[in-house]
């Protein structure tokens, strides 16, 4: 009689204080419960020889990963895996497995690894959208930071289509700025909305220390959804483009000074360029090179510079037509090219 009047009495203290909880406190408590088990820490290993040929493991970093389907995708930064020969991943159950790189995308700053057995029953994390994602709602990341276990940090949406450097060598733009606390450890896990679906990927923070400083970003659900299915399915990104070769910045420079554009060094034989009629350089009687035409513009977009090149084709598909204005000499000229699959 005493220990069930005791299980009464503990099951009622439990209620009230669940009572007291404001709607929004129990809503993200949900949130983290229900995603907790979607996400995992990622370690990072190279393997080396020493002079007797022996083995042996050298740190490379550490981050989260998201889980990406019930077939064991693990959806991560790059820079997680950068230099990794093995990678160990750690479950909700503390459980260790390792898993086998299966594409990365630098330029979007995303890997995706897939465990190399089977665990069990794999909880994908929902996805969500961008479309109706407002600055000033909530935001909610969790991770691994410093290599503790799972933990949340909540803040809002700063602000939408923020521009990073990325590590690929070009900008990453639409990213998702946030003051959620994002830490080292954080790279590669998941940003949420209240309803607990992904908006983003943490990805990185701005900071002076090193430590979080209330400006983290996070790469958009949306890139997400168009760059994993192919790193899965191809072990890369189908890239569209032109067909040529392009100055690199210093060559131009010492050519043009800063006039904007992307002046064109070669074009492929036979590719969507050639066909259309652009130009490469040249070499003229007496040795010397003609310029090649200057990409300035594709379907109406200004380009000043090879990353506005990289970001006007960015979204297209193989096979789509764009009209790519150049300058020739004095003259403008536009051309309509077929974007062909870079290799």
């Amino acid at each position: 009689m005493k220990t069930r009047l005791l299980a009464a009495l503990l099951l009622a203290a439990c209620a009230v204080r669940a009572s007291a909880l404001l709607p929004e406190e129990q809503n993200t408590i949900k949130v983290f419960r229900e995603n907790a088990p979607s996400v995992v820490f990622v370690t990072n290993v190279a393997i080396d020889e020493n002079m007797f040929m022996d083995e042996y493991a050298i740190p490379q970093g550490a981050g989260s990963g998201i889980v990406w389907d019930k077939d064991g995708h693990i959806v991560t930064n790059y820079h997680v895996v950068k230099g990794g020969d093995a990678f160990l991943v750690t479950m909700e159950n503390h459980k260790q497995v390792q898993a086998s790189l299966v594409g990365r995308d630098k330029q979007h700053d995303i890997a995706v690894l897939k465990l190399d057995k089977p665990v069990g029953t794999l909880r994908p994390i929902g996805l969500g959208s961008l479309d109706s994602l407002q600055v000033g709602q909530q935001a909610i990341a969790i991770g691994n930071p410093f290599g503790l276990d799972h933990s949340l940090s909540q803040g809002i949406i700063s602000a939408l289509g923020r521009e990073v450097d990325g590590i690929g060598g070009v900008t990453i733009r639409d990213m998702i700025q946030t003051d959620a606390a994002i830490n080292p450890g954080n790279s590669g896990g998941p940003l949420l909305d209240s309803d607990g679906d992904l908006i983003g990927m943490n990805t990185m923070i701005y900071s002076q220390s090193g430590s979080n400083a209330g400006i983290g970003f996070a790469v958009p659900v949306s890139f997400l959804k168009r760059i994993v299915p192919q790193l899965i399915k191809y072990g890369k990104v189908i890239r569209p483009g032109l067909g040529v070769t392009i100055l690199t910045p210093g060559q131009k420079y010492y050519l043009l000074g800063d006039q904007p554009g992307v002046v064109i060094a070669s074009v492929a034989r036979g590719g969507g360029a050639a066909r259309a009629g652009l130009r490469g350089m040249r070499r003229e009687p007496g040795g010397r090179y003609a310029l090649g035409d200057v990409i300035v513009g594709v379907d109406g977009t200004k380009i000043r510079d090879y990353d506005d090149l990289y970001h006007a084709l960015d979204a297209r598909k193989v096979g789509d037509r764009v009209t790519v204005e150049v300058v020739r000499g004095e003259r403008t000229l536009r051309f309509r090219v077929t974007l062909m699959a870079l290799d």
